[in-house]
């Protein structure tokens, strides 16, 4: 993250990945808004050997509307979401690339998150304790809207309540970041103060 500079920001790019990570559509609508940055993620993380990683650093943003609940949003986020949603056909919009990752094992440092993203205390703090593992993952991403969305019939095997999913093939398509690189930067310099040093 110390590596971005002021230039080309906001600048149309390629981006390609064969893969997307599920996020709730509402949570991806804020996303490409650029309203923020930041997910706070339980699932979807693979720890070896205590270790924290993550499956992929470049994605697509996979909107769903499978567990997505109006409670766990902050009411100013209520209005995205839709009624009767149905998801046979998933529309991809954006891309993401993670630019820094926190593991948090304090919920009164996870519950000061709350006004870098769209959950709400609650949600933040169900997430933490959920299956009585205390902790939460923290991911800044660098969003980009897609120049032209692409659309794919959901096949069974990308339906569920799965985090990552493997696209039919790898797409490449031409997107441009809706933050501007010096945003990114103040948002990772806030975070660094409230969390300390990333984990990756």
């Amino acid at each position: 993250m110390g590596k971005l500079t002021l230039l080309g920001m906001n600048l149309p790019l390629k981006v390609s990945s064969r893969y997307a990570l599920k996020e709730w559509d509402a949570q991806v609508q804020i996303l490409l808004a650029g309203q923020h940055a930041v997910l706070i993620r339980k699932g979807g993380i693979i720890e070896k050997n205590l270790e924290f990683e993550i499956e992929h650093r470049a994605f697509f943003l996979y909107p769903t509307h499978l567990h997505q609940n109006k409670l766990e949003l902050k009411p100013e986020h209520h209005a995205l979401l839709k009624e009767n949603a149905a998801d046979s056909e998933v529309v991809f919009s954006g891309f993401a690339e993670v630019q820094a990752v926190w593991k948090i094992e304090n919920l009164d440092v996870a519950l000061q998150l709350e006004t870098f993203q769209a959950l709400s205390q609650k949600a933040i703090e169900r997430r933490f304790n959920y299956r009585n593992k205390p902790y939460l993952h923290v991911l800044l991403l660098k969003v980009s809207r897609l120049e032209y969305a692409f659309q794919l019939h959901e096949t069974p095997e990308m339906m569920g309540c799965v985090s990552w999913v493997p696209l039919d093939q790898v797409h490449t398509r031409v997107a441009s970041p809706v933050r501007s690189e010096a945003q990114l930067q103040q948002v990772f310099q806030q975070l660094v103060e409230l969390l300390g040093q990333p984990n990756a």
